[in-house]
């Protein structure tokens, strides 16, 4: 363990000296720090300037995200040093606040204490703001995708609303404590009513959606060391709402209406109706956006913006990797370039990565 964790660090520490411009001397004086910590507490703690750097380019080597261009705007917040939940909890609220910045969406991520012995912290949530799901006597109600933490966050004392859009609380648990839950204060929520700019009955449908996705149970490991909280967000790209979230069948499952709406045919697939109906639902979303504006992307210039990712991590002589099953949007994959292309689909560390459940 503490061999692999001596080759982790150094293999990160000279990368990252390398980028930032230091001296010979200040790496080598670096690594030799970083020796002694690793060989008598069998751990490191970076520096704020390697925290900063390593969160950054783990965006940049994330494979499945499309909006790896703005790797080097990524606000990072390091709150290492927290140490009781009202304090995380404190400092949650305030990465909304300061990442929904009134619809200017800023790319953050909010970095708490790195896994030890003795210091483990989670966010059981999926993400920061996410919609509950309840199941009911006619189906499911509100979001399927969350219904397990729904029913997790009723156990801990949450009072469902058993609306379509509740937002569910925080719950956030420090090594093997009682998990604290809290709800999240409606100033700091910014959501947008889905309306389209031609057909008014869209409004009737009372659909909505949040503004900022802040993931929030993944964990970030950088040279060795892990951050098993480490929330972080972009802003959306119009297909994650309007062609997965509120179309998959599996979660709101919005078309068949809508295109009961638009006068389809939908027991004839050779209509087109999916298509149809996904399109205006996509319309939608983005028109809603910007009116209201909030900060979205449509998948066309999100592909333009991968491009020129490419080209410039191809100038910094370095490969871009990627999950061509992410990279290619929902909607229309075949129009961008992405689609016509390859990628290697190797893991480079710094890195985002799954961890399990903790409920």
């Amino acid at each position: 363990m503490t061999n692999d964790l001596l080759n982790e660090a150094e293999e990160f520490i000279r990368s990252c000296y390398k980028e930032l411009n230091k001296t010979n001397q200040e790496l080598e004086n670096r690594l030799n720090q970083i020796n002694k910590q690793i060989l008598i507490y069998d751990f490191y703690e970076h520096t704020a300037e390697e925290l900063e750097y390593g969160a950054k380019v783990a965006w940049r080597n994330s494979n499945r995200c499309i909006g790896r261009l703005f790797w080097e705007q990524l606000n990072v917040i390091d709150k290492r040093n927290l140490n009781s939940e009202e304090e995380i909890i404190s400092a949650l609220f305030e990465h909304i606040r300061y990442a929904t910045n009134n619809g200017h969406i800023r790319p953050t991520i909010t970095v708490f204490t790195q896994k030890s012995p003795n210091k483990t912290v989670r966010i059981w949530n999926h993400q920061l703001i996410r919609y509950a799901g309840y199941k009911t006597e006619r189906g499911v109600l509100g979001d399927p995708h969350s219904l397990s933490f729904t029913e997790t966050c009723i156990k801990l004392g949450w009072e469902p609303k058993f609306g379509k859009f509740d937002v569910l609380p925080l719950v956030i648990q420090i090594n093997e404590n009682q998990p604290k839950l809290v709800e999240i204060p409606e100033t700091l929520l910014l959501e947008v009513p889905i309306r389209h700019p031609h057909y008014k009955w869209f409004e009737d449908l009372n659909l909505k959606w949040y503004a900022v996705p802040i993931i929030s149970d993944m964990m970030l490991e950088i040279g060795g060391i892990t951050y098993t909280a480490a929330p972080f967000n972009g802003w959306y790209m119009g297909t994650e709402i309007g062609a997965r979230n509120l179309a998959d069948e599996l979660r709101y499952n919005m078309l068949p209406q809508i295109a009961n709406l638009m006068g389809l045919d939908i027991k004839n697939s050779i209509s087109l109706w999916k298509d149809r109906a996904i399109l205006e639902l996509n319309t939608a979303v983005l028109h809603s956006f910007w009116t209201d504006g909030v900060s979205i992307v449509d998948h066309h210039t999100a592909a333009k913006q991968f491009k020129k990712f490419e080209e410039k991590e191809r100038n910094s002589e370095r490969e871009v990797s990627g999950d061509w099953t992410w990279l290619i949007p929902p909607l229309a994959p075949a129009t961008t370039h992405i689609f016509h292309k390859s990628y290697k689909n190797e893991i480079n560390k710094p890195n985002y990565f799954y961890q399990p459940k903790p409920y």
